[in-house]
């Protein structure tokens, strides 16, 4: 299983109009693949593809229920299995002082709970965008489209 250089898992998303600004930012940034994992949403819905405006038929992307063979699979192909955290853990990294290993598969979470402890364990790195202002978190498609565009810059 080889997809291309990068491609990005979210897990358990619940606002479809996140999962379409998602599928916007894998076409934009040339991400290879979107999975969409647990009860993430999936085309076709109408609200992804308001959100999506296409790019959910330029996207290369499917559906998985189940994570952890998901990750397993991507793994033993060569990924670096990365979790975008919504706060830097003990053994996590800033996103700016993060230098990926290609290929590279993104992992970001549910917009409240973020990632589920099982994703966040088979994760070979964690990264974070630092908050400076009142609140914890970004949105997650927003968190999404930040991470991917910084990481896409380190692209051999």
């Amino acid at each position: 299983m080889r997809y291309g250089p990068l491609v990005a898992v979210a897990e358990n998303i619940r606002s479809l109009h996140n999962v379409g600004s998602i599928f916007r930012t894998c076409d934009g940034a040339g991400v290879s693949r979107l999975f969409l994992c647990g009860y993430t949403g999936f085309p076709p819905r109408p609200e992804i593809q308001k959100v999506a405006l296409g790019a959910e038929e330029a996207v290369a992307w499917e559906h998985v229920w189940h994570l952890a063979p998901l990750l397993a699979e991507l793994k033993q192909a060569g990924y670096q299995v990365v979790a975008l955290e919504r706060e830097r853990d003990s053994d996590g990294v800033e996103l700016s002082a993060f230098r990926p290993r290609w290929p590279l598969a993104l992992l970001v979470g549910n917009e409240v709970a973020g990632l589920t402890a099982a994703a966040r364990r088979a994760a070979e790195a964690h990264i974070s965008i630092p908050m400076r202002g009142a609140k914890a978190s970004l949105n997650v498609a927003v968190a999404f489209g930040v991470a991917v565009y910084r990481l896409m810059e380190h692209r051999p």
